[in-house]
């Protein structure tokens, strides 16, 4: 019913599980949280995340670099490409830009953020886009290197309206965390109430950003129910409703070229 649009399944603290992964995501089917794609950071897990879903029913995979894993020696267009065109993944990234941590090596950020870009435009699979503080290079990025028939995802929504706003005109989707349940996030539940149904996603970005309850825990898939509640009722909706919702908007961005 529901999909975790956002994790990554080979950081998930599974001491809970006995180490077993599968465990992990039967306790997430029991909480109809149902399908995954687990998002590669690093050139080190593409491998990992790939085997991931290969073996897991309902995981999808991602390959890409996250902006503070840039390296001095980048991906290729033609590299990233190659990755991309596995079975098993439907997404490039994730990519993008953070300077919140960083502005030291923004130009680096910038050439890989293009790559990704580029790689997704050549394979035709959707964009996951982390940004933080670079609202304006983001979007200048997309806009300029970006297919706009194929979009993306800025995950992990933590900007203003107004981002969001511009990314929905270059047919990007607007996912949101567990950050939404935070007692300081007023400002990004406006947001919630403002993005059109059919381009809302839900995640965890587990095992990071757990949602209160379990806020100060380890995140996991299963708590995407969390989010999905926090959404519905901020939009006035039921939860089955936001899961349908959710669920065929998932569908439409990352499976249509599968």
């Amino acid at each position: 019913m529901l999909v975790d649009s956002h994790c990554h399944l080979d950081r998930l603290n599974l001491e809970p599980y006995a180490g077993d992964l599968g465990a992990a995501l039967a306790a997430a089917r029991a909480r109809s949280v149902t399908r995954m794609l687990c998002v590669s950071v690093e050139r080190g897990n593409i491998d990992t995340i790939c085997a991931i879903a290969r073996d897991h029913e309902g995981v999808y995979a991602s390959v890409g670099v996250h902006p503070l894993d840039v390296k001095d020696e980048q991906e290729t267009v033609a590299g990233l490409s190659a990755l991309g065109e596995r079975a098993e993944v439907v997404a490039i990234g994730e990519t993008g830009l953070d300077y919140y941590y960083s502005r030291d090596n923004a130009l680096a950020q910038q050439q890989s953020f293009r790559v990704h870009l580029l790689a997704a435009a050549q394979v035709r699979k959707p964009v996951i886009v982390h940004t933080r503080d670079a609202r304006e290079d983001t979007i200048a990025l997309i806009r300029e290197y970006g297919d706009s028939e194929v979009g993306g995802v800025l995950h992990c929504f933590t900007e203003s309206w107004e981002m969001a706003r511009q990314a929905l005109d270059l047919n990007y989707y607007i996912s949101f965390s567990g950050i939404i349940t935070f007692k300081n996030a007023a400002e990004l539940r406006e947001v919630v109430k403002q993005v059109p149904l059919d381009r809302l996603l839900v995640e965890t970005d587990s095992p990071y950003l757990a949602p209160v309850p379990f806020r100060g825990k380890s995140n996991e898939p299963k708590y995407t129910r969390e989010v999905a509640e926090c959404v519905a009722e901020l939009r006035g909706e039921s939860f089955e409703r936001i899961a349908e919702i959710t669920s065929a908007n998932f569908d439409r961005l990352f499976l249509r070229h599968a």
